[in-house]
């Protein structure tokens, strides 16, 4: 176990440095016949080098909606607006989330252990499965509150309710860009670009709640923009509650395509099948495979196994074991890893 665990550190300190050897790695793992999981392509080292760029974004981005949160909560508190105390409240989700995503990512780079021995690369799975219902939770609070406003309507400033609202179009649409151009590689930048995205339409939307306000005096127009944005977070977070739902019970990630994974591996040069198949994600930007594959003769597989792993990356696998077997075989004492 010591030796293992020296194995996965070194493997894990190659891996901040961003060493390229990933070929020389994997065989330094191999002996006896058996391969631990330390053959990492490229896109594990993009990971590495997105969630360390992420981390000055999360800030700026925590920093940016913190201020705003309490100045929209105070002008909505002073004029009694629900539209922008709704989003206040939304916002302050954000804020949650975008901290929480932060955490993960910090705890993500963590070094194995003896009892953690992915180290706790899961978290981003976790949290972002809390984010998910951390957004629900805000959503009942909104319909409530609006329904309750929508029945009884009270005075509201059009102007101060359109002003913070243009600063809010500002400060989300900011932050939606430093998440823009990585929100498809990872579930947490996804559902922090998602969020900034919603909340800028969000208060678009109470910008011109609180000029209609100023102009015709509908005061019932500020709880109808809550529930907008209720609405808005709905559709925003359903997706994220799915993915992060499905990944924590190791579901096969949204960006894999399990019978394409088959196709690939069966298409390889020598091999005839593959089968106890399971794929699953170690992080939300890490996944993990494992299969049994069939081959005509085994001393052809370590060339296969070199190819069906290059192949797997392509197809957003970047952790393989695979277990070897012939059909005389089948298993019986004579499979290699």
């Amino acid at each position: 176990m010591s030796e293992y665990m020296e194995d996965k550190k070194r493997e894990q300190e190659e891996h901040a440095h961003e060493h390229a050897h990933c070929e020389e790695h994997d065989h330094h793992h191999e002996h006896e016949g058996h391969e631990h999981h330390g053959h990492h392509g490229h896109h594990h080292h993009d990971h590495s080098h997105q969630i360390t760029s992420l981390n000055r974004a999360f800030i700026i981005g925590i920093a940016l909606n913190v201020i705003y949160v309490v100045a929209e909560a105070v002008a909505g508190f002073w004029n009694h607006s629900l539209g922008l105390l709704s989003d206040a409240g939304h916002n302050l989700s954000d804020v949650v989330s975008l901290l929480l995503a932060l955490i993960a990512f910090t705890l993500a780079k963590s070094m194995a252990n003896s009892r953690y021995t992915y180290g706790y690369k899961k978290s981003t799975i976790l949290i972002s499965l809390l984010n998910a219902l951390i957004l629900g939770v805000a959503v009942v609070f909104i319909i409530v509150e609006s329904i309750r406003k929508f029945i009884h309507p009270e005075p509201v400033s059009g102007d101060v309710i359109s002003v913070v609202a243009a600063i809010g179009v500002v400060v989300n649409g900011f932050t939606a860009f430093l998440f823009m151009k990585d929100q498809k590689k990872d579930l947490n930048v996804k559902g922090a670009y998602m969020h900034m995205l919603a909340d800028m339409l969000v208060s678009i939307g109470v910008v011109v709640s609180g000029i209609l306000i100023s102009f015709t005096g509908w005061y019932v127009v500020d709880p109808i923009i809550g529930l907008v944005v209720a609405v808005v977070i709905i559709f925003a977070s359903w997706e994220l509650l799915r993915d992060s739902l499905r990944l924590s019970l190791d579901g096969v990630p949204t960006q894999v395509d399990y019978d394409k994974v088959v196709a690939v591996m069966e298409k390889a040069e020598g091999v005839k099948g593959v089968h106890h198949l399971h794929i699953w994600a170690i992080s939300t930007t890490e996944n993990a495979l494992t299969a049994h594959v069939l081959v005509e003769e085994l001393d052809k597989m370590e060339s296969i196994k070199e190819y069906l792993k290059q192949e797997l990356k392509e197809v957003g696998v970047s952790h393989a074991t695979l277990e070897f077997e012939t059909p005389q075989s089948k298993c019986t004492g004579k499979c290699h890893e």
